[in-house]
Formats: structure tokens, C-alpha cells, sequence
């Protein structure tokens, strides 16, 4: 048995699958089928997208706002701890340069 390749859609087009759905009167089955994805799929966007509206879907936008954040949050605790190490040495030469 092969494995299914797992395929990821951005926000815009979650919404526009189902707008072609709850706009334009066509059905779940055909929307599918033109899109290649299946029919449960496309249920479980209509439902969410019922529930939640635009903000049903996580966007391209804010998953890479996200990692930008989780990047500079990583540079931020470095600096950090590279400033502390530098803080403890220069404190430690401090006290060993007044005993001489």
C-alpha cells in the first residue's frame, strides 16, 4: 500500500473552495472533484468556515509572522546569555586585577 502524500492549502484557498460551495450553488461533490481534494475535506472547511468566518484558517501570513518571532526570540535569549557569561568575566577579572 502506498502512502498518501500529505498536501497543505493556504488560507485563501480553504475560503474559496467553499465560497464556490456556499455562492455559487454548486456541490460539495463537484467542488471537490474540480479541485482534487475530497469531499470530507471540503466539509470540514464548510463547517469550520461556517463557525468561525475568516478567521477559520490559519493564514500563510501569520505562520510566518510566527517564525519570525520564534527567530528573534531565539537571537534574544542568546545575546542574552553570551551578555551574562560576558558580565560574569569581566566581573571576575575585576576582582582578580585590584588584588594585585
Amino acid at each position: 500500500m502506498e502512502g498518501r502524500k500529505i498536501r497543505r492549502f493556504d488560507k485563501e484557498f480553504k475560503i474559496s473552495a467553499v465560497k464556490m460551495i456556499t455562492e455559487t450553488g454548486h456541490s460539495v461533490a463537484e467542488v471537490a472533484r474540480s479541485l482534487d481534494i475530497t469531499a470530507n475535506v471540503l466539509y470540514i472547511w464548510k463547517k469550520k468556515y461556517s463557525g468561525e468566518g475568516a478567521k477559520a484558517f490559519v493564514g500563510t501570513g501569520q505562520l510566518t509572522e510566527l517564525s519570525a518571532l520564534r527567530k528573534q526570540l531565539r537571537e534574544v535569549t542568546m545575546e542574552r546569555d553570551i551578555l551574562k557569561k560576558a558580565v560574569g568575566i569581566f566581573s571576575k577579572e575585576g576582582q582578580n586585577g585590584s588584588d594585585l
